[in-house]
């Protein structure tokens, strides 16, 4: 992966405003200074259109959240995306975790997600949760992190909350990823407060990555 420079950072998110994108994923800005940098850069020097909403990744993570937060901070609008790692061999082999552990990390991203953003009510937050390797998981247990994080963020018709659901591996052919996608569509609660986020696989890097791929109302 080449590492972008701040320089062409801001061309490339200079180019997607250019093209009409509204939604656009700035960096991960607790994975290193030069992200952080960049989105404060973005904030500080008033370089995001007032019709445009930065979005800020992170894990579920407590310093890891505080940090992005803390990026994002004074924009007029901006979303968090919390992401935590829930297919079966990562809580096996890597965490050695129940599922019920894993749903946890999640609510635990979220609820001080909630808190930190409170603190910052110049900003007009949006919340996006990932259920990464989503393709590789469980549907039913997929459907229930979804469900446990939405109902403690508490969406609404008016004020929805992005469920990005990847497929991070592939593993099968394209239509089993849109049967999933289907699948969680028709089951999950809250469904009227929620857009749904496809993210199929590519190897994007997280200098500025790209708005979503789809979404679906």
């Amino acid at each position: 992966m080449i590492r972008m420079s701040p320089e062409k950072k801001l061309r490339f998110f200079e180019m997607l405003v250019a093209i009409g994108l509204k939604e656009i994923e700035v960096g991960f800005p607790s994975a290193s200074q030069t992200d952080f940098d960049f989105v404060r850069k973005l904030v500080d020097e008033n370089r995001i259109p007032d019709d445009v909403t930065i979005i800020v990744l992170t894990q579920s993570r407590e310093e890891l959240i505080r940090r992005t937060v803390e990026s994002a901070a004074g924009a007029k609008r901006a979303i968090v995306h919390l992401y935590n790692s829930v297919a079966p061999v990562f809580r096996r082999v890597v965490f050695g975790m129940s599922r019920d552990e894993i749903t946890q990390i999640a609510l635990t991203g979220t609820a001080l997600v909630k808190e930190l953003i409170a603190r910052h009510p110049q900003t007009d937050w949006g919340f996006e949760y990932t259920p990464e390797s989503f393709s590789t998981t469980e549907l039913d247990f997929s459907k229930h992190i979804c469900d446990a994080v939405s109902a403690l963020w508490q969406p609404t018709p008016d004020k929805k909350m992005i469920i990005n659901l990847p497929s991070t591996v592939e593993c099968s052919t394209p239509n089993v990823y849109a049967d999933q996608i289907e699948w969680m569509s028709r089951k999950l609660a809250r469904r009227d407060s929620i857009i749904i986020s496809v993210h199929p696989h590519n190897d994007r890097g997280t200098a500025v990555a790209s708005a979503e791929l789809a979404v679906m109302a």
